[in-house]
């Protein structure tokens, strides 16, 4: 029988809690919805606010079946908010936008990955941040990404611009700068010219095409994830891998000092510890303060 629980004053059935979902770690279902509802709910919720959600669902496991949906899934409940996104001029999209506990925990229970946007849901297109997407190519590694991520952090602060780093949960790193709203052609004009410019300074080391012929030994610097019509891993999302990886946000100390891939490989059970010891190390990509603008076009 499934289990009703009561979230927020919403009734949720919660299914196959004991289904293990991690073979390797043996993590149940169970095991991920309290990593959702107690560990990574207020921060994860902070960076969810106002973005249409796209979700990768893997049902039976990172082995079974994937699948990725943006369309809300059949058998929404008519109180998680729904986003109209425009597609394109004649068309609009329907997206889920996860503003509580209830939806994140109705939404968890579907076992997804959380993808969002660079923009919010009431500003389609106009970009409050800016990601790198630090993809190594084998033999390369995280450890070749940091290298490129310091690089990316000077070049970044000659314009006025702070970055802050988190894990992809895969194998890379993104890089993530707030910024004051701009018009997607813009930020991803912008960042197409750093990764260039990465690549002239680093050639052994950077690639900013996605060739992937030209890719094994170096790390791609994907500046593609700024359209408008693309997403990135949200921040402490766990991902369909191996093992329960988060997306987990991390120091400048952490990626001056990594030396080996396991350095930056963090799963669920490790989050409690480092968002007590840390809180949210991405908190600024939410506080408008922090925002800044985009330079000029050279």
């Amino acid at each position: 029988m499934t289990p009703i629980t009561e979230v927020e004053g919403r009734r949720l059935a919660l299914s196959n809690l004991d289904k293990v979902l991690y073979p390797a770690t043996g993590t149940t279902k169970g095991e991920v919805l309290h990593y959702y509802a107690v560990t990574a709910a207020d921060a994860l919720l902070a960076h969810l606010h106002n973005r249409p959600v796209s979700f990768l669902r893997y049902p039976d496991g990172p082995d079974g079946q994937r699948f990725f949906t943006k369309n809300p899934p059949p058998g929404t409940p008519s109180w998680v908010r729904i986003a109209e996104v425009p597609r394109h001029a004649a068309q609009q999209n329907r997206q889920v936008v996860v503003q509580d506990l209830a939806s994140l925990m109705w939404a968890a229970n579907l076992v997804v990955e959380f993808h969002t946007p660079q923009w919010q849901a009431d500003a389609p297109g106009i970009p409050d941040r800016m990601v790198f997407d630090l993809d190594p190519g084998a033999p390369a590694t995280v450890v070749e990404c940091c290298r490129v991520a310091l690089w990316l952090r000077e070049r970044l602060a000659a314009d006025g611009l702070p970055a802050y780093g988190k894990t992809s949960g895969s194998k890379g790193l993104h890089l993530l700068v707030p910024l004051e709203p701009a018009p997607a052609d813009r930020v991803s004009a912008y960042a197409k010219r750093l990764a260039a410019e990465a690549e002239q300074d680093l050639p052994d080391l950077v690639v900013h095409r996605m060739t992937r012929a030209l890719r094994p030994g170096k790390v791609f610097v994907d500046f593609s994830q700024n359209a408008a019509a693309k997403t990135t891993a949200t921040p402490y999302t766990l991902r369909a891998r191996a093992e329960p990886t988060a997306s987990a946000p991390v120091t400048w100390a952490e990626i001056e000092d990594c030396r080996t891939p396991a350095e930056l490989v963090f799963l669920a059970a490790d989050m409690a510890g480092r968002l007590e010891r840390y809180g949210d190390l991405l908190g600024p990509l939410i506080d408008p303060d922090r925002a800044r603008p985009l330079p000029a076009a050279p």
